[in-house]
């Protein structure tokens, strides 16, 4: 998979149409934009990059034959910085857990900070708001889920946004909910439509969930039931016997991509949809059985 990428990478030569400056913390978080020219239903997918939270960048070659396929199928592609909040961290577990759930407020906040700055721009942009997708791998997955999360449960967080604004629709490759008060609840408004793609072995990002009384990291496999359960559209795809390999797998299940972007997104269908996928052929890689203590 890995020599796939990097061979689609050689030969996606895309560059951004133009950098932005989004908002100035600690020091200047910028977006890059990949505007298609033939974007005739004008969605734009966020992309929120991975690395644990003490490392990544938005401009990585890794991710650029999925910038490149997103473009080639008509799609505007935005690709943001976030403060790395777990950099130096030691020791995380469910008993010192503070600094995990600061790093993922700290990347929640600035994903939803890009937003609004895609919504206030949205006529400079040649944008439509109402069709912003995220999508994101490992730390950038549990983010764009997180983001939804504190989008419609109306935090803090989450208050910024415009009080009629939702995402289009939520992409995540091996990510997870950081939740304060138990099972994950949706209090205000509906979450977006959501594709959950996850290993049945991660434990690096868990696929289940870690919870000390009432504070859990919660994984697809938790996830998934509670959309069922209150009829949110969603699609989870359980890779048996994989790790953490499924956080970059955004190339490799492009084609479920645009199956979840067609089927939910434009044609707004109510699916709830549940594949297993144990194929013995799909490589395994070192980091893939990676754990927290391995970064922390």
């Amino acid at each position: 998979m890995l020599a796939v990428l990097v061979a689609a990478c050689a030969n996606a030569q895309i560059k951004p149409t133009a950098t932005y400056e989004y908002v100035e913390r600690d020091s200047s978080l910028y977006f890059d934009f990949y505007k298609s020219a033939n974007s005739s239903e004008n969605y734009t997918v966020i992309f929120v990059f991975g690395g644990g939270f003490i490392g990544g960048n938005r401009d990585n070659e890794y991710y650029m034959p999925y910038y490149a396929k997103l473009v080639e199928n008509n799609f505007n592609v935005v690709a943001i910085d976030y403060r790395l909040g777990l950099k130096g961290a030691k020791n995380i577990s469910p008993i010192n857990r503070k600094p995990l759930e600061n790093a993922i407020s700290m990347a929640a906040e600035d994903l939803i900070t890009a937003t609004k700055y895609l919504i206030d721009h949205e006529k400079e942009l040649q944008i439509d708001s109402r069709k912003l997708i995220t999508s994101g791998s490992s730390a950038g997955a549990i983010t764009v889920l997180q983001a939804d999360y504190e989008l419609c449960n109306k935090t803090k967080i989450g208050q910024i946004l415009p009080d009629d604004f939702h995402y289009a629709g939520v992409m995540s490759f091996a990510g997870a909910i950081y939740s304060k008060n138990g099972k994950v609840k949706y209090r205000k408004q509906a979450p977006a439509p959501t594709m959950l793609l996850h290993g049945t072995a991660d434990r690096l990002v868990t696929y289940k969930q870690i919870k000390l009384f009432n504070v859990g990291f919660i994984g697809s496999s938790k996830i998934a039931p509670r959309f069922e359960k209150y009829g949110y559209p969603y699609y989870i795809v359980r890779y048996g016997d994989l790790g953490h390999e499924v956080a970059a797998r955004m190339f490799d299940d492009f084609d479920k991509s645009m199956w979840f972007i067609d089927n939910y997104i434009v044609r707004g269908a109510k699916i709830k949809r549940d594949d297993f996928i144990n194929d013995p052929t799909i490589e395994h890689h070192k980091f893939g059985s990676a754990k927290p203590s391995d970064l922390y």
